[in-house]
């Protein structure tokens, strides 16, 4: 554990998901290929579409409305939406053929194997804090046991603007009924959990598990109370 600040009080913790308790990066490649695989076979008029043509058709939507990426799963939806349109399908069998696609897709992305140290450094620290998860992303903790650490879920989309904007940190502490200051957010992400924390009041830990140095690192804006190399390590504040 290395401290670049002091840390303050602290009365709660909130979390980032994707990369700070689990490793995301095999989720997503499966859930992706899950997904393509799902669509192909949705219609024939689908059968040779690529990931790349769900990338153009993203793009295309977040230039026509630059917000939506604030909603990752609506955007998605959208996209696939837009694909089964493109394809010649009507709108309504476009919008039920979407609506097949996420449903399928959400299955696939919180297919999540958490580690064993994630449920046991949570457990032992919502013993004595309350926990928060706030995620840009759209994985479900409570489709991969993680649901039960948490006094609740903030999602960008729904419960504001994804980070490093600070709608959700502001969210979460008015919840809590606590001061900014009093929280420390733990993320995996130098400038979504670490700057944005940092630039609303909020304590900030990085979570750095491959061991990247923080002083030559391309996205490191502010720097983070502390930095850890495990999840594990956070139970030494208990």
């Amino acid at each position: 554990m290395r401290f670049y600040r002091p840390l303050g009080q602290i009365s709660a913790l909130t979390f980032d998901l994707d990369d700070t308790l689990y490793d995301n990066r095999p989720v997503i490649l499966r859930t992706e290929q899950e997904s393509l695989a799902f669509v192909r076979g949705y219609h024939p008029a689908l059968s040779q579409i690529e990931n790349s043509d769900f990338k153009q058709l993203r793009q295309a939507l977040r230039e026509a409305e630059p917000d939506i990426y604030h909603d990752v799963t609506e955007w998605r939806r959208r996209a696939v939406e837009q694909a089964m349109l493109n394809a010649g399908l009507s709108a309504q069998d476009a919008r039920a053929g979407a609506d097949a696609a996420m449903a399928n897709f959400a299955r696939w992305r919180s297919a999540i194997d958490v580690p064993q140290e994630t449920h046991d450094t949570l457990k032992a620290l919502a013993a004595k804090w309350p926990l928060v998860a706030i995620t840009n992303g759209n994985a479900d903790p409570s489709l991969f046991g993680l649901d039960g650490y948490f006094s609740f879920v903030l999602r960008a989309g729904p419960d504001g603007r994804a980070k490093p904007f600070s709608d959700m940190y502001h969210l979460a502490a008015e919840r809590l009924n606590l001061p900014l200051g009093e929280i420390l957010h733990v993320g995996d992400d130098l400038t979504t959990d670490v700057a944005g924390a940092i630039r609303c009041g909020v304590q900030a830990c990085w979570i750095n598990p491959y061991d990247a140095d923080l002083m030559q690192a391309c996205d490191s804006r502010l720097l983070p109370h502390i930095e850890i190399s495990r999840l594990a390590s956070l139970t030494a504040l208990i």
